[in-house]
């Protein structure tokens, strides 16, 4: 960026000795030059015409000559119409190159006392059934846009919220208590919550059964066939007993606080190890079942505030005609709470423990309405965030076909998705010949690491808010915009270091100022440079996908170079360090690039 501030600042200056005039830093048009003209950045000079009162082509000739004779960093330039093209200085993108090799956390900033804290939701599972592809999308998205605004200098608090209470969690118990006979994780060599999945599943199954025979005895009783689903599907023998059971969790029944307690810790012990298998992880996580109480206080202090009104029957409503939807229910005739209160009691519990300057809920596109009526209703009950929050959007994600498909046949499992990426990077490793010398730990550790590259980045370099294909052959790739293919860039440059420091070779802590660059060098640079950019548009736009494809770009940059010229048989020493002090950059800013998007890259493949 230090060559865009010395031409900017030069810019203002010749506008203002050309043309008396004062201009804002903002006005100063700078872009690249287009790669069919000659030089590296090019100034716009419409925005001046005004105050130098003539053509285009005439103002921009009289700023060049200024910028040449005051700026150090311009070396040449030529004149396109209303462009004016700058050929950097050698020297300028020497001191570039040593700027960007000084700074260990070139492209990030730090979070200071000051600086805004951002809390960002996701994952949000419910506790009767595992994580699946749809969440392993949110986690990785929510994680990575954790580390994105981390380094965009904000303070960051990464949070969950459970889904642990609620009728879809007592079909599972009931299921357990019925037909389980005791079976524990321990005992059936199951993680906790594929265990509570299948009696989930069992639940659903054994009721269809129910409901099938009472429709078909209404129907012979006379009555329609509509009419007989729906009396079966209420009076079914299962579902009552699954009501009765959720009535006795809502009056603190100890007995079924315990197994639910019980189950429930089953269940977490499970998304733990999903969690970290994924590399994710939270800093605060919510429970329903506490927040759901402070919902309920909350809307009752907006009542008695006016903010909300009653119905006849019981029922509490917020009215947001004013605000071009409709009325939305807060509470039941029979007092319980809807997820509308529920996320309003968590935002209560959320806003009381941090001092949060903006709120981000990572949830997909289905619930967009859900989020612009939250919004409302948490500006209207004095949140001073409310107004503002984020609802980081994103589409579904399936796979092209039925492989890999859980136990229930209906959704894709995030454990057996995240074993078969690995297993598909082993195999596809192993058939490369990547795998040459190394032990067993080496090529496991390093089939984790592609594996879940390949399913992070496959799923990242796409824009989060449209639905996508997962296509697993196709992420484990060793070319194209790939996660294998810029861990092998990586992996590279890295044996390329190491080949270095065998042959003594020291890399020197900045180059001198005459170091030789050739054009495609200087092209890697300005892409290097532009790492900060990215991180902080990324954060401007909250995309992960920014940083993931700008990474492609990085190494598609650097493996033109690469193919051209060789480093290590440099033909002259000179050459040679300058290449290293490249490569060892490109190196550190795509480690950097991946860490914001959850992904490790390995020493060596």
């Amino acid at each position: 960026m230090k060559i865009e501030n010395a031409i900017a600042s030069a810019v203002i200056g010749a506008v203002k000795e050309l043309y008396g005039q004062d201009v804002p830093e903002k006005m100063v048009a700078l872009q690249k030059t287009k790669s069919n003209f000659e030089g590296n950045l090019t100034l716009v000079v419409f925005p001046f015409l005004k105050m130098s009162k003539k053509k285009p082509e005439d103002t921009a000739q009289e700023i060049g000559r200024y910028l040449t004779e005051h700026c150090k960093a311009v070396a040449s330039f030529n004149v396109v119409g209303g462009f004016l093209n700058l050929v950097i200085a050698p020297a300028a993108w020497v001191e570039l190159l040593n700027d960007i090799h000084a700074d260990d956390r070139f492209g990030r900033k730090t979070a200071t006392e000051d600086s805004s804290l951002v809390m960002i939701e996701y994952s949000s599972p419910n506790t009767n059934k595992p994580l699946h592809l749809g969440h392993v999308r949110n986690n990785l998205l929510g994680w990575s846009l954790a580390q994105i605004m981390e380094a965009n200098g904000n303070k960051v608090v990464k949070t969950n919220i459970v889904n642990d209470r609620g009728i879809h969690i007592c079909k599972s118990m009931l299921a357990w208590l019925k037909w389980g006979n005791g079976e524990t994780p321990e005992s059936s060599g199951k993680k906790g919550d594929h265990l509570i999945g299948d009696y989930y599943v069992a639940f659903d199954k054994h009721y269809r059964e129910e409901v099938k025979a009472l429709k078909a005895q209404y129907i012979a009783d006379g009555l329609d066939e509509e009419k007989a689903e729906e009396k079966a599907k209420a009076e079914a023998p299962l579902i009552k007993e699954a009501h009765e059971m959720l009535v006795k969790w809502e009056q603190g029944d100890p007995e079924v606080r315990a197994l639910w307690e019980k189950m429930n810790n089953w269940v977490y012990a499970g998304f733990d190890e999903t969690y970290k298998a994924l590399g994710v992880g939270f800093d605060k996580i919510y429970y329903e079942s506490d927040t759901y109480l402070e919902g309920k206080k909350k809307v009752e202090e907006g009542l008695a505030k006016g903010l909300f009104f009653r119905k006849d029957d019981n029922s509490v409503w917020a009215d947001l005609t004013e605000d071009g939807l409709d009325q939305k229910l807060l509470l039941r005739a029979d007092g319980t709470s809807v997820y509308m209160t529920q996320d309003i009691g968590t935002a209560d519990m959320r806003f009381k423990d941090f001092p949060i300057d903006k709120m981000i809920y990572v949830v997909g596109n289905e619930q967009n309405y859900h989020f612009q009526v939250l919004s409302l209703l948490l500006d209207r009950l004095g949140f001073k965030w409310g107004k503002e929050l984020v609802h980081f959007s994103y589409g579904m994600v399936e796979l092209p076909n039925g492989k890999m498909k859980s136990r229930e046949g209906t959704v894709v499992d995030a454990d057996e998705l995240i074993a078969a990426m690995i297993e598909n990077a082993r195999r596809t490793s192993d058939e490369l010949g990547k795998f040459t010398d190394m032990t067993e730990d080496e090529k496991r550790e390093i089939a984790r690491i592609v594996g879940l590259g390949a399913l992070k980045y496959f799923i990242l370099k796409v824009d989060a808010r449209k639905n996508m294909l997962f296509n697993p052959e196709e992420s484990i790739d060793f070319n194209g915009n790939t996660g294998p293919f810029i861990q092998y860039t990586y992996a590279r440059i890295r044996s390329i270091m190491r080949k270095a420091a065998a042959d003594g070779i020291t890399i020197p802590s900045a180059l001198p100022e005459d170091a030789p660059l050739n054009e495609k060098e200087i092209n890697l640079i300005q892409k290097m440079n532009d790492f900060g950019a990215a991180v902080a548009q990324a954060g401007v736009d909250y995309s992960p996908s920014g940083i993931a494809n700008y990474c492609y770009e990085l190494v598609k940059e650097f493996n033109q170079f690469y193919h051209d010229y060789s480093i290590l048989n440099a033909e002259h020493d000179d050459e040679k360090l300058t290449r290293l002090v490249l490569a060892q950059n490109v190196a550190k800013i795509v480690k950097s690039a991946m860490a914001l998007l959850g992904i490790e890259v390995p020493e060596r493949m």
